[in-house]
This record gives structure tokens, C-alpha cells and sequence, in this order.
């Protein structure tokens, strides 16, 4: 079964050299460590930080929307394609994909794997289940200052026609917010977000699952049955910090693409006038 958009994957532009991304293809990748935990609470509930905390207790790789947006954009693609499997029944997105695009991970948060619960509990049985929550007002709020106005920031928009990466992470996070959030986040959003934490509930033995609220070493650590690190509990991923790397990401992206229009430009002159010359030459 073909991935339809992961089949279109085009080859990463040499003259992307203002951003470190990079293009790993992960239709050629496979499980290498045991998936342990999903945290399947949506974004803006600390899965920053809760992505920091895991790897700082040992667990190899915790996947977060940011390892598509701003590590390695092809991944965007799988996404998107397991986006259209669930949403709109086009193609087939089963455990020979997750493991494909997750196999180099222990474990998983954040957006887009969030609108995945049942497939990745499904897919992953033996893997403990963490459910972030926030009060609902607070995390709404919260998304609507960062999250939601990335998805309509117009600059956003313009330079995923022109950029390698824009183009393929810009598409498959407004897929992510039309479907998630059923193509109304403002009005909607709190509903979604209260239904979904019914979901996981429904889903998920008590034994299984960690109604956890980001802040605290202490019950995150009983329940994984680790250690409690000597250090603070991490921070990640503030309402600042999100606006200057969005901005800072689209500058460094455009001067990717000009960088990419002069050296074209420059290659097609040189050929023009290297056609003209050799016209010039023969047709004396």
C-alpha cells in the first residue's frame, strides 16, 4: 500500500543551509527499541516538558509535533497520510507504519499522535498510557495565543508555497486542526479537548493510565516505576519562546527559498548565455 503523500517527497534543496533539518525518510525505517509510553494528551498541557522529563529519565527519543516541525519535516508527510487513513479512509495506516515513523522512540506526545489514541494503543498494547490535563479554560486560551495562530498566520501560509519544509509541515497541521478539531477549534476546541479525555479513560485500564498534571518528578517517576532525578523538573516550550521560534523558523526559511531562486536564477543565466555564445560561434 502506497503512502500518498510520503510518495511525493522531494529531495531536500542543497541551498536550505539557514535551518538544520533534516531528511530522514522514514518509509525506510523500522522498530529499534520497545515502545513504552504514550502520552496522549493534547498539545498545551506540558508535553514540552513532559518530552524533556522522559528523556532526562533514560528513555530513548520521546516523539513531539516538534521532531516533524522543526527536526525532520518528512515526517510531516507520514503524518498527513495517517491523517487522510483516519479521517477521510484514503490508504491504510497500521502498526508496519507507526513503527516506521516512530521505531527510534520509546515513547510519544504531543500533536498530531494525540488524534491517534486508539490506534497507537492498539498498536502498542504493552505500553503505558500518560493522559496530560490542564484546566480547560487555561489550555484553550493557551492555543489560541500559539498553536491556532500559527495555523492562520499568513506569513506561515506564504512561505509554505516556497519553502521544502513549510510546505510539507504547514499542510499537515491545518489537516491535523480541521479533523481533530472538527474545523472549529475556537468554538469547538473545548468540547474536543473534554471528549477526548473520556476517550483515553474509555480506553485505557486504571493500571494503565496517568491522569497527570506537568509540574512534578513524584508521581510521574511511581508510575513509570523510575527514579526520581536529582534535578528541577523541566520547562519547555512557553508562550515567548513559541512566538520567537515560529518567527525566527519563517525568516530562516524564506532566506532558504531566495537562496534557492538566486542560485536558479544564476544557473539559467549562465546557460543562457552559454547558449548564445555557442549560437553566436557556429553561425559564423
Amino acid at each position: 500500500m502506497s503512502l500518498i503523500h510520503s510518495d511525493n517527497l522531494a529531495p531536500q534543496p542543497w541551498t536550505d543551509v539557514f535551518t538544520d533539518d533534516s531528511c530522514v525518510d522514514r518509509r525506510k525505517c523500522q522498530r529499534k527499541v520497545p515502545m513504552k509510553v504514550l502520552a496522549l494528551g493534547v498539545g498545551r498541557t506540558g508535553t514540552a516538558s513532559l518530552r524533556k522529563a522522559l528523556e532526562r529519565m533514560g528513555y530513548v527519543k520521546c516523539y513531539h509535533m516538534m521532531a516533524a516541525s522543526v527536526e525532520n519535516p518528512p515526517d510531516c508527510l507520514m503524518w498527513h497520510d495517517a491523517l487522510a487513513a483516519k479521517y477521510d479512509g484514503v490508504g491504510e495506516f497500521g502498526r508496519k507504519e507507526w513503527d516506521q515513523l516512530l521505531g527510534d522512540c520509546q515513547a510519544v506526545c504531543d500533536w498530531p499522535a494525540c488524534a491517534f489514541a486508539k490506534e497507537l494503543i492498539e498498536a502498542y498494547p504493552n505500553a503505558k498510557v500518560i493522559l496530560t490535563t490542564r484546566e480547560v479554560n487555561s489550555w484553550h486560551a493557551s492555543v489560541m495565543k500559539t498553536v491556532n495562530w500559527r495555523v492562520t498566520d499568513p506569513e506561515h501560509r506564504f512561505v509554505s508555497n516556497f519553502s521544502w519544509a513549510a510546505g510539507m509541515y504547514y499542510p499537515m497541521l491545518n489537516k491535523f486542526f480541521e479533523t481533530f478539531f472538527r474545523g472549529d477549534f475556537p468554538n469547538k476546541g473545548k468540547q474536543v479537548y473534554e471528549d477526548h479525555l473520556e476517550e483515553i479513560r474509555s480506553l485505557v485500564p486504571p493500571e494503565r493510565l496517568l491522569e497527570y498534571e506537568i509540574g512534578d518528578w513524584g508521581p510521574l517517576c511511581e508510575f513509570l516505576g523510575e527514579e526520581v532525578p536529582d534535578t528541577p523538573f523541566p520547562r519547555g516550550n512557553d508562550m515567548s519562546d513559541f512566538f520567537s521560534r515560529c518567527r525566527t523558523r519563517n525568516r530562516m526559511q524564506m532566506l532558504n527559498a531566495a537562496l534557492q531562486a538566486v542560485t536558479m536564477g544564476g544557473t539559467l543565466l549562465a546557460t543562457g548565455l552559454a547558449a548564445t555564445m555557442a549560437f553566436k560561434r557556429f553561425a559564423r
